[in-house]
């Protein structure tokens, strides 16, 4: 054998390795994905000529194993206890108060909180630095044998890192939680319904579901990631607190959540918790409390644990978002697309501080799979803290007086008939101009993701509708205050910023544009692929099914759906009618050519004439890259009211601090 092929396998798998750190712990990456990919296919293509030369620590294995018939069971070295609950500033002082007791102090006791990610708990084991095992918690005691497919989660280290500095244990067992952001849970379930799948009911579930695969090649293709909270057994490692033993297992290549609040009292603990209950909804990812742990290593282990939990660690839990309620009636509603949704009408109940009052059912199949009925108790939770859903019927609660739900056969707005197409669960109103599918492609049209129309509420669309005013989304730009102005609820004044508000809306970059057509399975991120990809709106309406299937992200499904909607004369004509009203489609420039090409910023505090969604926007619109955390690649840190703890780091580091004016000037705005 060429001495050469050893020497470069090794230094794929060490290069590979070195940038999986600087990737996804430092979040400062020396290379770009392809050459990345180019390294990987590399290492991969060398391996399967010689597999003499395999190795157990490769990054080739997160594309997957072979897979295998059933798991293994493996047992804990140290039990995975589960946590005490608090669901009170009461529950969490009188925590504390039985510290201190215990430990027999009087002073403040220093905590460290972190959030309590709503995942899947793993213990990952390293020995001599290589990942030998993984395993899911099970019953606390022992769990599944999970290795193949926690090597194809991309921010789990194969190696540790090791430096002079800190060198890693000889035996070190981490905890940590899997979880899917929940972006990525939305394109994993667009992307199953495209495949004639069941839909995951959660990320959670799907996060589950993925480690759990026989087959490792499937969990490698799910979005998971992961966040360390702790450790189990280790040797050759002796720190002082529960933060120095994150800060250890970060600089060995681990990922830890940068929300996490070190060395504070239980004061400052109860604010953390209100801080990060007011955060929880704009986080990528879904958490259901806060943890709080003792910091102090020693008095960790005086305090011990009892037969369930830690004495040292408590869970506190952020309000209930499951209830129980009484189905009052079932109703079903027309969407943009002619899709008949089931709503069951619920007895109010408050779920997480927000009175729910109705709930979807999703379809016929979901209705009868849960057997849900008029009449029945069930358990209501807000999915994802947004939309409510019956989760199940409570049977034991019938009285026998509970009507069973059929779905209508003809559409209950325009009576039209309906169809329901084979290997779908929906029942679709065939007719498309349809008073409820009109007003629900209008509001879509008009949303904030789209043509964003100020004043052009789903109230005032309603009214426009059944007047006759707008037959379509072309309409819009016909309307003038005349014809607004004798509105319920309208004047002069109001019809005229309406007027001016679909005024300013006529100029409209390409990826809003498309998504704001409404084209089946076409979203917000899909839109975007597709500007980025074809420049412009010309170049998309005339792309064939098989020039659209090329475009990575976009499936057969997606593709000949977006060849069927320009493929109809009908909307066609309202594309047209749209351009005759005015409209100028700001297509996409090369980004070569942007006047932020380049440069990375990061956003902190709130800014004052845009939200920090509207600037992320903006810079990525013009060719700049937003990042989530300050380091050394960061050319502008964008500070707004209450900047957080990114302006320290971005002080240490010499990263050039402007204000929201300078941004501005930027981006071309004067």
């Amino acid at each position: 054998m060429d001495p050469s092929i050893p020497k470069r396998i090794n230094e794929l798998r060490q290069g590979l390795h070195r940038h999986n750190y600087r990737y996804y712990v430092l979040d400062d990456p020396e290379i770009s994905d392809a050459e990345y990919d180019r390294m990987m296919q590399e290492l991969i293509e060398l391996e399967a000529r010689h597999p003499e030369l395999s190795s157990p620590d490769s990054p080739s294995l997160r594309v997957g194993a072979p897979p295998v018939e059933k798991f293994e069971t493996i047992e804990h070295s140290l039990p995975m206890l589960s946590l005490e609950n608090g669901f009170n500033d009461d529950d969490i002082m009188e925590f504390d108060r039985r510290i201190k007791k215990i430990l027999n102090v009087e002073g403040e006791i220093i905590y460290t909180a972190e959030p309590k990610l709503d995942g899947v708990a793993v213990e990952l084991v390293y020995e001599n630095s290589r990942l030998v095992a993984a395993a899911t918690r099970g019953d606390g005691f022992s769990g599944e044998l999970i290795t193949p497919n926690v090597r194809t989660i991309q921010a789990v280290p194969l190696m540790l890192h090791n430096t002079k500095e800190n060198k890693a244990p000889l035996l070190l067992e981490v905890r940590g939680e899997v979880y899917i952001a929940k972006d990525a849970f939305k394109r994993l379930n667009e992307e199953r319904l495209e495949e004639n799948l069941p839909p995951f009911a959660n990320p959670r579930n799907a996060a589950a579901g993925s480690l759990r695969q026989l087959d490792s090649k499937v969990t490698a293709k799910r979005p998971l990631e992961i966040f360390v909270y702790g450790v189990g057994q280790v040797t050759d490692l002796t720190l002082a607190s529960h933060w120095d033993v994150l800060l250890a297992l970060r600089d060995l290549g681990f990922k830890i959540n940068p929300l996490i609040r070190p060395k504070i009292t239980i004061r400052e603990v109860i604010e953390c918790y209100k801080d990060l209950s007011e955060k929880r909804h704009f986080l990528p990812y879904d958490i259901d409390g806060m943890v709080v742990k003792v910091d102090r290593s020693d008095y960790q282990q005086r305090l011990g644990a009892t037969s369930r939990s830690p004495r040292w660690a408590i869970a506190y839990k952020f309000k209930a978002i499951q209830e129980t309620t009484r189905v009052v009636n079932i109703d079903v509603q027309v969407g943009r697309t002619g899709t008949l949704t089931p709503v069951a009408h619920l007895d109010p109940i408050k779920i997480g501080g927000v009175t729910v009052s109705r709930a979807t059912l999703h379809n016929e199949d979901e209705i009868k799979r849960k057997d849900i009925r008029i009449g029945d108790t069930v358990l209501v939770q807000r999915a994802g803290d947004v939309i409510p859903e019956v989760v199940k019927v409570i049977t034991s609660k019938r009285k026998g007086e509970e009507k069973t739900f059929n779905m209508p056969r003809s559409c209950p707005v325009c009576k039209s008939s309906v169809v329901r197409s084979e290997n779908e669960s929906a029942i679709r109103c065939v007719n498309t101009s349809c008073p409820a599918q009109v007003k629900e492609r209008i509001k879509h049209f008009a949303s904030k993701g789209a043509f964003d129309i100020d004043g052009l509420g789903d109230k005032l669309i309603d009214q426009l509708v059944e007047k006759k005013l707008l037959h379509s989304y072309a309409d819009i730009f016909r309307l003038n205050e005349d014809v607004l102005k004798d509105l319920e609820r309208m004047g002069s004044k109001s019809a005229a910023n309406i007027v001016q508000a679909v005024e300013r809306s006529k100029a409209i970059p390409l990826n809003r544009f498309i998504y704001a057509l409404g084209i089946r399975h076409v979203g917000e991120h899909v839109a975007g692929i597709l500007a980025k990809t074809f420049k412009s709106f010309e170049n998309l309406k005339t792309a064939k099914p098989e020039k659209l299937e090329t475009v990575h992200e976009i499936g057969p499904a997606v593709a000949q759906s977006i060849a069927d909607f320009f493929g109809q004369h009908e909307n066609q004509e309202i594309v047209e009618d749209m351009m005759d009203g005015g409209i100028r489609i700001l297509e996409v420039p090369d980004r070569k050519q942007n006047m932020l090409s380049g440069k990375t910023f990061v956003l902190t505090g709130a800014l004052e004439t845009m939200t920090r969604d509207e600037a992320k926007k903006r810079i990525d619109a013009l060719g700049g890259t937003v990042s989530g955390a300050v380091s050394r690649n960061t050319d502008y840190l964008v500070v707004g009211a209450s900047p957080g703890s990114k302006l320290k780091k971005a002080e240490e580091l010499g990263v050039e601090i402007i204000d929201e004016n300078k941004l501005k000037g930027l981006m071309g705005d004067g």
